[in-house]
């Protein structure tokens, strides 16, 4: 394994960190008042930074080599350094556009849909002129449990009527979010459970959708994407809108977290990442009980551990990046698994030293420390909680050694 990074990488992770250090850094205060005014709109600056990235060529990473024409020219392993930059400030992935949940319904897209798909919904994602969400999780059923998704998908004629009740959907409270995937039943009495779901398109503005309210995550609300709550009341859509084709959503839904999964990683080790740098200026700045925090052992200690879990969940998101370039996302399952684990598991360890460092402005809004860890703990649910992916990994494990 070999983990230097290419020429070309280094260069484009030179102008990621430029970008952050000149345009995303300095307007953070910015981003926030502006989010104030009109929560649900995408504010000024950060659409002033998106054209400025893509002016530069820096856009769309996040697809890999293999999806042909629609592919940002990197692998996934070239894409981790990248992703992890971009996790130091939690809205900065948009910039480049490589935000999720954008990201996943585009990889969906490109893999699956048909030609009609592509021209009208991929291309205007691509292009970052509108926005996405992903409708699959529903506050009646265990959605850890994908086979569990009760929204009933009912063919009636030439189109499909949905019925149904998700919440904790990604982005669509956004008022540029205009099309989401959404999953449910087209056969619910397959005797196969795999077999029952299926994915379909539905705008947002078709009749009987309804945007209920926004669910907080630990009291963010985090606009403008925002986690809505959506209902679903005999809306029509085309049966053109299927997606693969009947009976195939849960094989669509593995194809999207696979990636899905560990780009969260990658961010996830940026944003330990800073936590760390966060970490050390304070305690080189701090004066207490006559000398600088970093004078205390205690303090040593716990910049020494972040740094070496940081770096353990670098190597090994590395790792799992170049398995899946090399032998694809189905054999790199089990990394795949190992680090959606053990990343957010570890930026929690490491976010939380940071804000025990920083004291009471470690909890409040003058850092980015605790809306940081918000994120990262709902990340332990999200794409499948930690004990899903470790009975998986466990019983893959047990049958190979076995």
């Amino acid at each position: 394994m070999n983990f230097e990074y290419s020429e070309k990488v280094s260069q484009l992770l030179e102008q990621v960190k430029s970008f952050m250090e000149e345009h995303v850094y300095p307007n953070e205060e910015t981003y926030h008042q502006q989010i104030a005014e009109q929560q649900w709109q995408t504010p000024p600056v950060l659409e002033e930074l998106k054209a400025k990235a893509k002016a530069l060529g820096l856009w769309n990473f996040f697809l890999p080599l293999s999806y042909g024409q629609y592919s940002g020219g990197l692998t996934n392993l070239e894409y981790a350094p990248l992703a992890e930059e971009m996790g130091k400030v939690y809205w900065a992935p948009e910039i480049f556009n490589c935000a999720a949940p954008d990201t996943g319904n585009m990889e969906v897209l490109a893999k699956y849909g048909n030609d009609e798909q592509k021209k009208q919904w991929l291309e205007p994602l691509l292009a970052g002129k509108i926005r996405s969400a992903f409708a699959m999780t529903e506050p009646e059923v265990a959605s850890s449990d994908a086979t569990n998704i009760a929204t009933s998908i009912v063919r009636d004629g030439d189109e499909y009527v949905i019925n149904g009740r998700k919440f904790y959907i990604s982005g669509a409270c956004r008022e540029s979010c205009e099309i989401m995937i959404v999953m449910g039943k087209t056969d619910p009495d397959n005797p196969s459970r795999h077999l029952q779901q299926s994915q379909v398109l539905v705008p947002m503005k078709t009749p009987g959708v309804t945007v209920v309210r926004p669910m907080t995550v630990f009291g963010y609300n985090d606009a403008p994407e925002g986690h809505a709550e959506v209902t679903f009341e005999n809306v029509r859509v085309p049966v053109g809108n299927i997606i693969l084709g009947e009976g195939r959503g849960f094989e669509v839904a593995q194809g999207r977290l696979g990636p899905g999964r560990i780009h969260h990683c990658m961010r996830s080790v940026g944003a330990a990442q800073r936590a760390l740098e966060m970490m050390c200026k304070r305690a080189n700045e701090r004066v207490v009980f006559g000398q600088p925090l970093s004078k205390n052992q205690s303090v040593r200690e716990d910049i020494a551990k972040s740094a070496c879990q940081i770096e353990q969940s670098r190597l090994m998101t590395l790792k799992a990046a170049q398995k899946m370039d090399t032998h694809g996302n189905k054999v790199a399952q089990d990394l795949i698994a190992m680090i959606k684990i053990t990343a957010p598991n570890m930026a929690l360890d490491v976010i939380d030293r940071a804000i025990q460092l920083h004291g009471a402005a470690g909890v409040g809004q003058d850092t980015p420390l605790a809306h940081m860890f918000a994120g990262q703990r709902s990340l332990r649910l999200a794409d499948g909680p930690d004990q899903v992916h470790m009975m998986q990994l466990g019983r893959n494990l047990a049958k190979t050694y076995g």
